[in-house]
């Protein structure tokens, strides 16, 4: 019995000594430094398959959130621009108004002042310009002398730049100096075109000259949307690249915005660029302050994709075996930058033209 099971064991150490030298021999392959070189005859051949890498067209699967902001140029915070007291008020949420459109009324002392200033002014000049006329009229019937008419002549042309001056200080109301009359209350209007969307100003009230808005005025039938892209995905970003707007609030409503601006400065503390997206509001349903969700999907750009298959992972990283020549392989370093199906995009190390293993890289992982 003794006898029949070492016949048994010797039987079954001599199968698997050949099974694995089979296993060992039909690898035939040869390695220098990071070059593997597979001959025809290696049953590794039969297994590598080879993709050319191309250049083609990709759009860019980039989701943020964002924020809606009102257009600086079409938005208007209103405040006096001098202390008074209310008198009258013009103002109606949602309202639409011009920059012609008076929005309220203020008893202004400081208003006063420059009426009182215009009228002193005025009166002057006209009578610097009536001593002017006195004067040619006199030197023209040789009564007058050329040094009265000079010097009248001088008061004139300064009594009327104080005047203009005057009715500078008038218009920086936005007062008509041809119709304004002494004591009337100084009339502030819209500085833009679009909708009162807030009015906290109350009749009777005494506002201060430092004192916070009264209004605000915006046209809000564009606005801009805000994202945050990422340092490494800035190459992806173009101005007048279309995107879409999701509004969580609002899940059935989808808004299609262009990329209006780029920001030049990167914030250094979360490595990533503004981007001041376009939309078109009629409807307003984009509200400042209001969160969204940026699709970048819809810019397209050009970029090298090869199959998912052809990645292979070594601490932390990942590469791909470039054919060098023919049956000539080497492990090269990638980075990519999201997938697409089955397919992921290569942001570096790759050029098109490359030759690459996309699949049965991982028998030339297990020879090194």
């Amino acid at each position: 019995m003794k006898n029949v099971c070492l016949l048994v064991f010797a039987v079954f150490a001599l199968t698997a000594c050949k099974q694995k030298k089979e296993e060992k021999e039909p690898s035939n392959y040869t390695v220098k430094g990071d070059i593997i070189v597979i001959p025809d005859s290696s049953n590794i051949k039969s297994k590598l398959k080879l993709t050319t890498i191309t250049e083609e067209p990709y759009r860019l699967q980039m989701v943020t959130a964002g924020t809606v902001k009102a257009i600086p140029t079409q938005y208007a915070e209103i405040a006096p621009p001098f202390s008074g007291r209310v008198i009258k008020s013009y103002m109606r949420l949602g309202a639409r108004v011009t920059t012609n459109t008076p929005l309220f009324e203020i008893s202004s002392p400081d208003f006063m002042a420059a009426q009182k200033a215009f009228f002193q002014e005025k009166s002057q000049m006209l009578q610097a310009e009536k001593t002017l006329k006195r004067q040619k009229d006199l030197k023209d019937h040789g009564v007058g002398s050329e040094k009265d008419m000079e010097e009248a002549a001088t008061s004139y042309e300064i009594e009327k730049k104080e005047y203009e001056n005057a009715i500078v200080g008038i218009k920086v109301f936005k007062a008509n100096p041809d119709n304004i009359t002494l004591g009337q209350p100084l009339i502030v209007y819209s500085p833009i075109n679009g909708e009162i969307i807030e009015n906290t100003i109350v009749v009777g009230q005494f506002i201060k000259d430092d004192a916070a808005r009264v209004a605000i005025v915006a046209e809000l039938n564009k606005v801009w949307v805000v994202g945050q892209v990422k340092e490494k995905d800035i190459r992806y970003i173009h101005e007048l690249d279309q995107c879409s707007i999701d509004i969580p609030a609002l899940p059935e409503k989808h808004i299609t915005g262009k990329i209006y601006h780029v920001n030049d400065i990167i914030d250094e503390d979360t490595r990533s660029v503004q981007i001041l997206i376009e939309c078109n509001n009629a409807d307003h349903t984009l509200k400042p302050g209001m969160y969204v969700n940026v699709d970048f999907s819809n810019a397209p750009t050009k970029a090298i994709l090869v199959p998912t298959t052809s990645i292979l992972q070594m601490n932390e990283s990942s590469f791909v075996f470039v054919q060098n020549a023919k049956n000539t392989y080497q492990k090269r370093k990638v980075e990519t930058a999201g997938t697409d199906s089955n397919r992921t995009v290569i942001k570096s190390g790759l050029k098109p033209g490359d030759v690459i293993v996309s699949e049965g890289g991982f028998y030339l992982s297990n020879v090194q």
